[in-house]
């Protein structure tokens, strides 16, 4: 790409986004390249890359830092622009940036935090979605960024905000990562299965942006900033812990609750059973989510060094934007429960 950007007599700056990003690493290219007369950002690669792009092309203008924006840290002052235009390539299926309007940058270590750089100006102008750039995705990335769609459309689907329009698409993507999760896992080199992971990552990130998460990505976030564990593997280890204490929590309290129907939906459509009553349907969807997560080798909590007395400080932190919008509120013994179930 770079040789035919050449030929053309185009000049470009290229970046390398080692692992999730930082405000030091989004900072440091703005002062670099903030005085460059940049016409355009491309992401290419996966959620991390796409995250640092956007947050960049954000800044390249202004020339100021990433920390005066940032949600629950620093001043959070209004994002006034302009951007500089961004293009999303992903080459992963999972985080669906390449639909949404926030940047998720991540300080790691006992201080940590992983917070959004979020605006209406940061979408990208253009999502190049190629189901081909999933074919030199290793197993274990297929493993951790489909969980993580898998995860945003479920959650979605399940969202106290959920709607029509979204749950249309939500339906639509779990449908097809339930057919291409396992498939692409197993190879790389199933078209059908890329093409179908493509686009369940792309409309999680539709779904996402439009009615919000649930408990999965609130501990995500204080488990990504306090450990070096990767966001898929944070979401694809907690899913089927999660929708289980959710499923048991609502049954309890609130029993008449429409995301129980919601629950059962998705475990029909993952069995292929469509006529199971709603407790078999919640089971259905309890265990193939269990399945998934052993078939897909998705490592325990602490793999990364979670023990269990980091449970009080992570449940603490868990309670962000992603958290409020958890079908049921949470007890700080219920959301402990979650990560007890995959420490070991």
């Amino acid at each position: 790409m770079t040789n035919a950007l050449a030929v053309q007599g185009i000049s470009w700056a290229h970046l390398a986004i080692p692992g999730e990003p930082s405000p030091q690493m989004v900072d440091e290219a703005v002062h670099a390249q903030h005085k460059n007369p940049i016409d355009v950002v491309i992401g290419i690669g996966g959620g991390s890359a796409l995250d640092a792009a956007k947050a960049i092309a954000g800044l390249l203008k202004p020339g100021n830092s990433v920390m005066d924006h940032l949600e629950g840290v620093g001043p959070e002052l209004p994002y006034a622009g302009p951007a500089t235009p961004f293009i999303a390539v992903p080459t992963t299926s999972g985080t669906g940036s390449e639909a949404t309007k926030n940047a998720v940058l991540s300080v790691q270590g006992a201080e940590g935090f992983k917070k959004s750089f979020r605006d209406e100006k940061l979408v990208a102008e253009y999502a190049l979605i190629d189901p081909d750039l999933l074919a030199t995705c290793p197993p274990a990335v297929i493993a951790a960024n489909g969980m993580d769609a898998f995860t945003q459309l479920l959650e979605s689907y399940a969202s106290s905000r959920a709607a029509p329009m979204t749950d249309s698409l939500a339906w639509g993507g779990m449908k097809a990562a339930r057919d291409g999760l396992l498939a692409l896992y197993a190879d790389s080199g199933n078209a059908a299965a890329r093409e179908r992971m493509a686009y369940a990552a792309l409309v999680s990130g539709i779904t996402l942006a439009q009615v919000g998460l649930g408990s999965v990505h609130g501990l995500a976030a204080p488990l990504g900033a306090f450990f070096p564990i990767p966001h898929g593997v944070a979401c694809g280890t907690l899913v089927a812990s999660a929708t289980r204490v959710n499923i048991t929590t609502l049954l309890a309290r609130e029993p008449t609750h429409p995301a129980l129907e919601k629950y059962a939906q998705a475990g029909r459509l993952l069995s292929k059973q469509g006529g199971l009553s709603q407790e078999a349907a919640h089971a259905a969807l309890l265990d193939t989510l269990e399945a998934w997560t052993r078939a897909l080798n998705l490592p325990t909590l602490a793999h990364y060094g979670v023990t269990h007395a980091d449970i009080p400080r992570i449940v603490a932190n868990s309670r962000g934007s992603s958290m409020k919008t958890n079908p049921v509120t949470l007890a700080d013994s219920e959301i402990a429960a979650i990560l007890e179930s995959r420490i070991h």
